[in-house]
């Protein structure tokens, strides 16, 4: 069996389509998501982003930019959870 080799831009071009062709749009990104190793710094990032911010402190600026006051149904509880599990 001879197998011919075509340029990686091609091939990856060709596999792409093939994927999009066979299980989707949405199922083709998260498949190659997980081959992509992304980039920057999510602790450095977070922190010039939140700094020592509590749960709380985040949750009344969300309702103060929303102006209602108020948040959908258990996210308050969600994001004290999560900010919990992550220590």
């Amino acid at each position: 069996m001879t197998v011919t080799t075509m340029p990686l831009a091609e091939l990856t071009t060709s596999t792409i389509k093939l994927l999009c062709r066979e299980i989707g749009i949405v199922n083709t990104a998260r498949f190659l998501s997980q081959f992509t190793m992304g980039y920057g710094n999510y602790t450095e990032e977070r922190e010039q982003l939140l700094g020592h911010l509590t749960v709380d402190e985040i949750v009344a600026e969300i309702q103060k930019k929303r102006g209602n006051g108020k948040l959908r149904n258990g996210l308050r509880s969600q994001l004290k959870t999560k900010a919990a599990s992550e220590g």
